[in-house]
């Protein structure tokens, strides 16, 4: 699966994407959240506050439940501000 960063996730992680192959039991964006977590520390800092990294699917904005059967990308960036 195609991975990618934007802003200062990308920043953290140290790369502005990457293609990996999930085990079986990362089923959704939460799972891949905690997946990622665990594989250093640069992951570890992107990931450090639960829900506030926001996560794409396919270029659809994507929920910690939302599955990742079938999905060819997910995306990943800090909450947006406008004005």
């Amino acid at each position: 699966m195609k991975l990618v960063y934007f802003a200062w996730v990308r920043e953290r992680i140290g790369r502005p994407e990457e293609s990996l192959d999930l085990p079986p039991e990362v089923a959704t964006v939460g799972d891949l959240v905690g997946w990622l977590r665990a594989r250093g520390e640069e992951y570890a800092s992107a990931f450090e506050t639960e829900g506030v990294v926001r996560a794409a699917v396919d270029r659809v904005h994507a929920k910690p439940d939302t599955p990742l059967a079938g999905a060819g990308e997910v995306a990943f960036f800090p909450p947006m501000t406008g004005g």
